[in-house]
């Protein structure tokens, strides 16, 4: 059983060492103030998942399967929410919108890329942005219960779509 102290020690220590991986999780699911909704989302499933590290794979990669089952859940329950808008008829669609092209707009290539991994499906974007962090596709594999064949496969043609999407939206 872990006590309070040694649980706050190694998130503590995830924070330092792997924070990079919680901000591109944030960037590549959410925009806005979304991302910051986000990102306290994914270090609050972080911090209730420390008890459950084994040691039995590396601490990246068992935070990189944490957040992005987060990231995951809170996509999944953010479309809910926005449903429950879109029923409301007395609402004008534009202050309900979900287009990203506000963000194409952007001449910054970094949040150009974003706004792309954005369009693609929760379980595509989550493999895109492992593979930018670094993964192997034996990590990305193993975060998601694919095969590695699979992930190398998804991967590519995930790379095909993003370069179409960034085409269709450069300035």
């Amino acid at each position: 059983m872990m006590n309070s102290t040694e649980q706050q020690a190694i998130f503590d220590g995830w924070l330092r060492d792997h924070a990079a991986i919680l901000h591109h999780v944030a960037n590549g699911f959410a925009t806005g103030a979304d991302r910051h909704d986000l990102m306290q989302e994914l270090m609050l499933a972080l911090w209730r998942a420390v008890p459950a590290f084994r040691s039995a794979s590396r601490a990246s990669t068992f935070i990189f399967r944490v957040t992005h089952n987060a990231a995951l859940t809170w996509k999944r329950a953010e479309r809910g929410y926005r449903r429950r808008l879109d029923s409301f008829q007395e609402l004008q669609p534009s202050e309900i919108s979900t287009d990203d092209a506000s963000s194409a707009s952007s001449t910054d290539s970094l949040e150009l890329l974003y706004g792309a991994i954005r369009r693609l499906e929760p379980l595509d974007r989550s493999l895109v942005l492992l593979q930018l962090d670094g993964v192997s596709y034996a990590q990305i594999a193993e975060i998601h219960g694919l095969s590695e064949s699979n992930v190398g496969v998804r991967l590519n043609r995930l790379k095909q779509k993003l370069t179409t999407i960034i085409q269709e939206k450069a300035p």
